[in-house]
């Protein structure tokens, strides 16, 4: 299971140029797709399949296939196949970049500890 880990990930954007950036942006600012991948991002590579996915956060299949797609046109989230079921999970390399990116300059670019999520609950 990959997990965001700040120590590798958090002043290491990668190649993420501002559009992916606006994209993965765009996709989260909307409430639905904002609750569809913080409920994917705890369960890691794992996933869930798109109908327990939504019967989880009350979503219809057609909107909620709607808002998929925005997530993968973003690169937020991938999709595979089991047997008859869509399994969805958050793409953890995209969202390492966006935090990478949207940190780039803190500190001046330097790593350091004052700028790391805190986990809080």
């Amino acid at each position: 299971m990959e997990k965001i880990d700040t120590r590798l990930h958090f002043h290491d954007y990668g190649n993420m140029e501002k559009q992916t950036a606006i994209n993965a942006l765009s996709a989260l600012a909307q409430e639905t797709r904002l609750d569809i991948f913080r409920r994917l991002v705890p369960l890691g590579e794992t996933g869930l399949p798109a109908g327990m996915l939504g019967g989880q956060l009350g979503i219809p299949n057609a909107t909620l296939s709607f808002h998929l797609q925005q997530m993968r046109h973003a690169g937020l989230v991938t999709c595979r196949r089991k047997g008859t079921q869509i399994i969805y999970a958050a793409h953890y390399t995209t969202m390492n970049e966006l935090i990478g990116y949207l940190t780039e300059n803190c500190c001046q670019g330097e790593p350091c500890l004052t700028c790391l999520p805190k986990n809080d609950h």
